[in-house]
């Protein structure tokens, strides 16, 4: 296992319910690095993130932490200390503020630097310590609430930071301030991070690194589609997925009808006018809902609404301008039949 890999899972399942199955063949995940989640409800991200918080179990499979294999019959000591997660729901001891962030260094019978190391994660997350650390649980907003959960994770100085739905029942600066200060953890404790969130925008401004799931499946990165069946056959030896606004999808042959397909976001082009005289088997419509910048680079990914899916593309700053795309606009997708994938 190389120095620079945190998590090494192999064959990981955990089963739920009426035949939900959380089932992970492989996957990395890279010191330092942040990792976002997105799906559905019910996609299984939940499930992943406290399996990897050694929270819950899994049925089946090795996971390895750093250079050992972790379960909950040989779990180290230092992975608890070093491994923390923030759940959607801040949950506070009807204590001080200081007592509640200070109260896992107690725990691990932490005695030097104290004060200190509380004071310095409150001020991490936007909250002034001398304003704050004597006030009540029951006094704080639920923005306040939860940046007093993170700095209860932070104190910790953890190695693997671990955040289910950080910002859902936040206000917008309160989503700034978190945003802020994982981007602060990552530099200063090197800290690995592992992100569920619906706030696609918020996630892409934290994540290095973004991975689709779907029914217990990781099912590709940000930079892939997923269009799950059904799939039906056509006259001219295509396949078609008929959408909620009746518009199909057209594609090869699939292994069988409820098959996922995958669609790579620089597949596609995308375009203001409904082309014509191309090849391409699939022109769709939508609209355009949001729109990604990075620093550094050329690229601008684009979310589009086509009907009842979300399709993610990649095009220049260039095409951005000369097309003048803004969010909420009509937009046509346009890609070959044969550039959907199979999963």
């Amino acid at each position: 296992m190389p120095a620079s890999t945190v998590y090494e899972i192999h064959e990981l399942k955990r089963r739920y319910g009426q035949g939900f199955m959380l089932d992970i063949p492989s996957l990395i995940i890279d010191r330092g690095k942040s990792y976002g989640f997105v799906g559905p409800n019910g996609s299984g991200k939940s499930t992943l993130l406290r399996i990897l918080a050694f929270i819950d179990e899994q049925d089946e499979g090795v996971i390895r932490f750093h250079e050992g294999a972790a379960d909950h019959s040989t779990e180290l000591e230092n992975e608890n200390a070093s491994v923390t997660m923030l759940l959607q729901e801040p949950y506070l001891f009807k204590r001080s503020v200081f007592e509640n962030v200070a109260y896992g260094l107690r725990v691990r019978k932490v005695k030097r630097d104290v004060r200190e190391r509380v004071n310095e994660s409150l001020s991490m997350v936007g909250l002034d310590h001398r304003t704050f650390a004597h006030r009540k649980w029951s006094e704080l907003s639920g923005g306040e609430a939860q940046r007093v959960a993170l700095a209860a994770r932070l104190v910790l100085r953890p190695s693997v930071l671990i955040l289910d739905e950080p910002t859902a029942s936040v206000d917008r600066m309160s989503a700034q301030l978190i945003k802020e200060t994982i981007n602060v953890v990552k530099k200063r404790f090197l800290s690995t991070l592992l992100i569920a969130s619906h706030d696609l925008v918020w996630l892409h401004e934290v994540s290095d690194v973004i991975l689709r799931m779907h029914e217990g499946l990781i099912v590709g990165s940000e930079e892939e589609n997923y269009i799950p069946g059904l799939w039906n056959p056509e006259p001219d030896g295509l396949w078609s997925k008929t959408l909620a606004d009746g518009q199909r999808i057209r594609a090869l042959r699939p292994p069988s009808p409820h098959s996922i397909a995958l669609l790579n976001a620089t597949s596609t082009i995308v375009t203001t006018e409904r082309p014509g005289h191309l090849s391409a088997q699939n022109v769709l419509t939508g609209r355009l809902v949001h729109m990604y910048t990075f620093e550094n680079s050329e690229s601008v990914k684009l979310d589009v609404q086509v009907a009842d899916l979300s399709l993610n593309t990649t095009v220049t700053r260039a095409a951005v301008r000369s097309l003048g795309l803004m969010p909420g606009m009509n937009v046509w997708v346009v890609f070959k039949a044969s550039s959907l994938q199979w999963q």
